[in-house]
């Protein structure tokens, strides 16, 4: 299982995702604040 970094680009949370995270943040948004989320909000580890 891949792990990620997710950094919120409107409330700047970071946190660290696997695969299935990644892909529901992508479809719902920041789990914090909502912000859509896209590709280039993730790092790889």
């Amino acid at each position: 299982m891949t792990t990620v970094q997710f950094t919120c680009s409107d409330c700047a949370q970071t946190i660290e995702v696997n695969d299935e995270m990644r892909e529901t943040i992508l479809a719902a948004g920041c789990p914090v604040c909502t912000t859509d989320a896209g590709e280039d909000d993730f790092t790889a580890e």
